[in-house]
C-alpha cells in the first residue's frame, strides 16, 4: 500500500543542489512526486510510493545534500496523486 506525505524543508535549502539530490534520491528508493523551490526559501515536496521508502525519503531531507543546512522538515499526511515519476517543479 502507498503512503503519501507532503513536505516542507526550512532552512540553507535553496541554491545548494537541494532539489537535484532529492530528484536523484527519490529514483534511487522508487518514489514518485515533486519538489520545488518556495518563495519563502524553503523547499516543498509531494512524495508517494512504498511506505519504507517515503519515510526514507523524508529522513534524507533532514540533512539534504551536504552543502545545505537543514533547520526542519514539517511532514504532513497526503492523498497520493497517482503520478508515475518524481520531478522538480518550478
Amino acid at each position: 500500500m502507498d503512503k503519501a506525505v507532503s513536505v516542507k524543508v526550512t532552512g540553507r535549502v535553496q541554491g545548494v543542489g537541494f532539489r537535484w539530490y532529492a530528484v536523484q534520491e527519490a529514483e534511487r528508493l522508487g518514489v514518485r512526486g515533486w519538489v520545488r523551490n518556495e518563495p519563502d526559501e524553503s523547499v516543498a515536496g509531494h512524495f508517494e510510493g512504498p511506505a519504507d521508502a517515503v519515510d526514507a525519503l523524508v529522513t534524507w531531507c533532514g540533512s539534504g545534500p551536504s552543502s545545505a543546512s537543514v533547520r526542519h522538515v514539517a511532514v504532513r499526511e497526503s492523498r497520493p496523486t497517482g503520478t508515475a515519476e518524481f520531478t522538480v517543479r518550478y
